[in-house]
């Protein structure tokens, strides 16, 4: 039995993730409310749960390993009345400060009952973090977690403090759920109403976590209690809009377009021992960008002579509208958890999530069928086991598998027979595609074994020591292709027949893929490893809390590299073997990151703090791997190789903060930072012995950001109210790892000095009011953006036209958008509450531009010349529907009205 244990203990050790503690903690000090002096021995008691303390010599107590929710909490002692604090809200992470003052005992069995203080200092914290509970998810206008992380000071879509979108690290149940890939979505996810809480750090955070340089967003599920409470709810909506010029196809009466099923239940299988939760949803949205089917992809059409007489046009569409950015989601979450005594816990959670849909292409707009689709589905399972080995330790560890697969094709089989021949694929003369294919074909597969062992040790009240460990498996696999002709280079591929009706037929067209040497493809399969420990100390004083911790963080790509990039496929033979490659495997690499927070209370109702630390970050895999053969194309500015040497990516952040509680009800807080980025990943340009010019991903490129953070809080009975605004600067070299190289490509001067990057917003500007009953409510969001940067290109008249103008240089126009939640209960019926839902986004239609012309500055215009008219040539479209594309503007006024049946 010995031997098993221990061999269990090694299994868990070995396969780890990155991972978060999901538990918070509760502490404080009982006093006497007469003498003030402290009650040894007193019991503290977290009503509903096994969990409890006992006051020290001091009066002081603490109570660990909490998950996260709200709870009474309630001190007693012989000889004095108890007391009771409801109310309490513990947060993941996050020490919760409550105090109480016991008065001598007058009447038998009296219980002194308090609301806990909403507005309780955040004595504990070092660092900007937000923690969104159910409670506030619930009523806001937000379909997702996500939306809720973007309503955050500091975040700005999805780049947090300047950062780019990809550095940000992504948790479920502290277990990662950022794809290994990119670094840009989540492979997982989990909808709000199972979420218990949502824990966002905007800038320097905890030893604990890493592989994250911008933020980190950890998502708490909930466990499930002794009570059955369950939810169905059932919603419809449209699009209403009176700008039908922009969003061709809407129809006002069409209220099944979205459609939105919602399902939970949780509840005890085995009272005080076992619990479930349980939640499904079925979601589809036809979108609001659609297009008119002119064409079949089988459609040959020639608008390059200047004589209309002379032109060939087929057109065999139906002329029907067509959803264009549709997208239908399904998704599932299991959890079981298990209480066999009161120091073990496990528990058991999977996740299903599955999606398809298209994104508009303005190019395709009079020929739709020919734009791919996206596709993807995500297994994940998380066991977690917590065994509390004292009242002041607990071991939590971690082991979850994934299975997550994307893919972006036409057909499932490259091979399918229903592509087509690529003559057909022609936009000569009316710009848009009046036939062929878009015959890109992707699919990614992502499998990771991953798991973590934590040891959290509340070695007295001032110190609590955490340390862990973790290590992550991954399996990579990656096939992307672009579909060719069997007949290319046959010299009868482009023959045709014209059949009696005009109808031109290519019949020397079979579909099929080239092997891993093209630069067609790039397929790979690969298994790196990434581990990682950290310890850190959170050292809690009367009037100080100091947070200090180190990461190592190791990495092992498993593959190889070229040793010389002027020849790093040996496609060209040379005499001097210095000239040719030979393969060696990739170094591993290590890193270590200092961490440090401090927080010094301010007399009781604000709170100064500081915090510094180095972030460091892989780079997303497809920079390791990408062109595994190393093979050059023939012409310059083609390729792009993947660099297995490649660093991490490192951030040097620095942040001081102040809180202050304003009352019992309002609270401000404001926080400014400044951080480094250093070692960014950009493509740099090579040239081979032959002169050939393509890129490697190496670590070159530099940025920093700087910036203020204001939120301002109100919360009293049913109202609550609040500002979030974020003013920032950011500065770099290039938005993107192929900027430089783009440019180089296009014979531009390279940028030599730091500039906006394109997500530079400068003022962020979130204000929000509601009042919200048990009966009835209402949200309303208001959001306020200053535009993001756009690179402006004068007309080629202007004389600086001849100037190559860095990027970045002009700012888009201001965006406005107001959101609302409301409900009404109408009835209870059996125990149920019936009630109505509406939720609008863009409630004022506003026409927020996304991007825009780079002439004019502004959506839907162009500078038009002659020479434009001339040269547009189409029998279904005019030179105006080429630039007046509506995916410039974000989305119109949506508006979902639903049925909520809740027990």
């Amino acid at each position: 039995m010995k031997r098993w244990y221990q061999l269990f203990i090694m299994i868990i050790i070995y396969y780890s993730a990155l991972s978060a503690q999901t538990t918070g903690k509760i502490s404080g000090t009982v006093k006497d409310a007469d003498s003030g002096e402290a009650l040894v021995g007193a019991n503290i008691i977290l009503v509903g749960t096994h969990q409890g303390a006992a006051t020290d010599l001091q009066g002081d107590y603490y109570i660990i390993n909490i998950i996260p929710g709200n709870y009474a909490i309630e001190a007693r002692m012989m000889g004095y009345a108890p007391m009771r604090v409801e109310n309490v809200r513990v947060f993941v992470n996050r020490t919760i400060g409550i105090d109480f003052s016991l008065k001598p005992e007058v009447i038998e069995g009296e219980v002194v009952t308090v609301q806990a203080e909403k507005m309780s200092i955040k004595k504990d914290q070092t660092n900007s973090i937000r923690n969104i509970s159910s409670e506030d998810i619930s009523i806001l206008p937000a379909e997702s977690v996500y939306e809720v992380v973007a309503m955050q000071p500091g975040v700005v879509g999805n780049h947090f403090r300047g950062g780019r979108s990809n550095e940000v690290t992504y948790l479920i149940d502290g277990v990662s759920v950022t794809d290994a890939f990119s670094h840009e979505q989540t492979t997982s996810n989990v909808n709000p109403e199972v979420v218990e809480d949502v824990e966002v750090i905007t800038g320097t955070f905890n030893a604990e976590y890493g592989d994250a340089m911008s933020g980190v967003v950890n998502v708490v599920t909930k466990e499930g209690g002794n009570s059955i409470k369950g939810n169905i709810s059932l919603q419809y909506g449209n699009y209403l809009t009176p700008h039908d010029n922009v969003y061709i196809g809407l129809k006002a009466g069409e209220f099944n377009r979205i459609s939105d099923l919602k399902a939970s239940i949780v509840g005890p299988l085995w009272k005080s021992k076992l619990f479930y939760v349980v939640n499904v949803r079925m979601n589809q949205d036809d979108g609001y960008l659609n297009g008119i089917r002119y064409f079949n992809v089988t459609d040959y059409s020639d608008f390059t002579p200047r004589d209309v007489e002379n032109w060939h046009v087929e057109s065999s569409g139906d002329s029907s509208i067509t959803d264009m950015s549709w997208n239908e989601n399904i998704s599932a979450f299991a959890k079981l958890t298990f209480k066999p005594t009161n120091n073990l816990k496990l528990a058991l959670s999977g996740t299903w999530n599955s999606g398809e849909g298209k994104s508009y292409s303005h190019a395709y707009r009079f020929n739709p069928t020919g734009v791919p689709a996206w596709h993807n589905e995500t297994q994940l399972a998380i066991l977690n086991i917590n065994y509390l080995l004292s009242k002041a330790a607990f071991i939590d560890a971690k082991i979850s598998y994934s299975d997550y697969w994307t893919g972006y094709y036409l057909y499932e089989n490259p091979l399918e027979a229903a592509y087509v021949h690529d003559e057909y694929h022609r936009n000569n003369g009316p710009w848009f595609y009046t036939g062929g294919q878009d015959k890109s074909h992707s699919n990614r597969t992502e499998k990771k074994l991953s798991g973590k062992v934590d040891l959290t040790w509340q070695v007295s009240k001032q110190h609590s020591i955490k340390t862990g460990f973790d290590i992550n498996q991954i399996e990579l696999s990656q096939k992307a292709y672009t579909i060719r002709n069997a007949f290319e280079g046959s010299g009868i591929e482009n023959e045709y027949i014209e059949t009696p009706d005009g109808k031109r037929i290519y019949p020397n067209y079979r579909p099929i893929i080239h092997s891993n040497e093209s630069i067609h493809t790039d397929e790979y399969q690969v298994e790196p490893i990434h581990g990682a420990y950290f310890i850190q100390d959170k050292m809690e004083f009367n009037m100080m809390v100091v947070n200090v911790g180190v990461r190592f963080d190791y990495f092992d790509p498993q593959t190889i590299y070229p040793s010389n990039y002027r020849n790093p496929a040996n496609q060209d033979y040379y005499v001097e073997s210095e000239r040719m490659s030979i393969y060696p495997e990739a170094d591993s690499k290590y890193q270590v990151s200092p961490r440090l927070g401090l927080s010094y209370d301010l007399g009781g109702s604000a709170l100064l703090r500081f915090a510094y630390g180095h972030f460091l970050q892989l780079p997303p895999l497809n920079y390791y791997y990408q062109n595994s053969t190393f093979r050059i194309a023939a012409s310059d500015f083609s390729t792009t190789t993947g660099n297995a040497q490649l660093q991490p990516q490192k951030t040097i952040q620095y942040e001081v903060g102040l809180y202050q509680q304003l009352s019992r009800s309002m609270s401000l807080e404001v926080a400014v930072w400044y951080k480094d980025i250093y070692d960014l990943v950009t493509a740099s340009v090579f040239t081979t012995y032959n002169q050939r010019r393509y890129g490697v991903f190496t670590n070159k490129e530099y940025g920093n950001a700087r910036g203020l953070e204001l939120k301002y809080e109100f919360r009293q009975d049913f109202i609550s109210a609040g500002v979030n605004y974020t003013l920032a600067f950011t500065r770099g070299i290039a938005d993107n790892p192929y900027s430089s190289f783009t440019r180089a490509g296009s014979e531009m001067d390279p940028v030599n000095k730091l500039i906006p990057m394109n997500w530079d917003q400068r003022h962020t500007l979130n204000l929000y009011g509601g009042y919200n009953t048990p009966r009835w409510g209402s949200t309303l969001l208001c959001y306020i953006d200053s535009g993001q940067p756009y690179t402006w290109n004068p007309i080629p008249q202007s004389p600086l036209s001849a100037i190559n103008l860095f990027p970045n240089n002009e700012y888009r126009p201001l965006q406005f958008s107001v959101d609302i939640n409301a409900y009404y209960q109408i009835a209870k019926i059996y125990g149920m509450n019936l009630r109505l839902t509406l939720l609008v986004y863009n409630l004022f239609d506003r026409l927020n531009e996304e991007w825009v012309n780079s002439q004019t500055g502004r959506a839907y215009t162009a500078v038009v010349q002659e020479t434009d008219i001339l040269g547009h040539r189409s029998s279904f479209s005019t030179y105006e529907d080429v630039y007046q594309n509506p995916a410039m503007y974000s989305s119109p006024r949506m508006v979902k009205c639903g049925l909520n049946i809740s027990f």
